[in-house]
């Protein structure tokens, strides 16, 4: 079955302090879009990859590629404009799809580089077997939600929890069925647009490292995992 993975980066550099967007800011002297890129490429090598890019941000990916070579020698991929949320995003790229035969489709946020090769080839495999793979950890924080009735927030047994993460692999036809519903305020990741319609959505385990850059804690640790993984 064909493998696909739609690569979703339209974040600023507003909680990073930095006017370059945090997909583009390096990470080990590389931007993060290609750690990221690469990793689809490294896990599955025939796989098709598409970038979701604000189209504002086309220019600045241009003279990137231009800088960095290898992003589109090492990592060849198709270029689609996103929209105003996660949502029009992610449906950009599934339209951005061309095939008419079914696929497999992972979407993953540009800006979480250290998602591990077993990671991703295992969603895949998972997706393959129960239509649909969502990466999640469980939660190593005591969780408390918020009780209307109370009026205070109360524990929940963190056992009965997982951290969602990314990415999350469906069949491409599920993906257009779900997405052609249209956009609701209340989904929260493509999960939930899947689960949507009916479907149930099978979780599989990832790991910790796995982790979004969006503070400059978040890339510093980033340094600190990356180097770790290169050794």
């Amino acid at each position: 079955m064909k493998k696909i993975a739609i690569i979703v980066a339209g974040g600023s550099g507003q909680r990073m302090n930095s006017s370059v967007p945090k997909q583009f800011l390096l990470l080990q002297n590389k931007p993060i879009l290609f750690h990221t890129l690469a990793a689809f490429k490294a896990a599955i090598p025939d796989i098709e990859l598409i970038l979701v890019l604000p189209q504002d941000q086309f220019d600045h990916w241009a003279t990137l590629g231009k800088k960095y070579p290898e992003i589109l020698t090492q990592t060849p991929h198709k270029l689609v404009a996103g929209g105003e949320t996660r949502f029009h995003s992610s449906l950009a790229g599934i339209q951005a799809i061309t095939y008419g035969t079914e696929c497999l489709v992972a979407i993953h946020d540009g800006v979480r580089p250290l998602i591990s090769k077993q990671t991703i080839q295992h969603a895949f495999e998972e997706a393959s077997k129960y239509g649909n793979a969502v990466v999640a950890m469980p939660s190593k924080d005591s969780i408390r939600m918020w009780n209307e009735e109370k009026k205070a927030f109360i524990a929940v047994n963190r056992a009965d929890i997982r951290v969602i993460q990314t990415p999350q692999v469906f069949k491409l036809n599920t993906l257009r069925k779900a997405y052609a519903n249209g956009y609701n305020s209340h989904f929260t990741d493509d999960a939930s647009v899947v689960e949507n319609i009916g479907e149930h959505i099978h979780v599989v385990e990832g790991t910790y490292a796995n982790i979004k850059i969006t503070t400059s804690e978040d890339l510093a640790l980033a340094e600190i995992l990356k180097g770790e993984v290169n050794e």
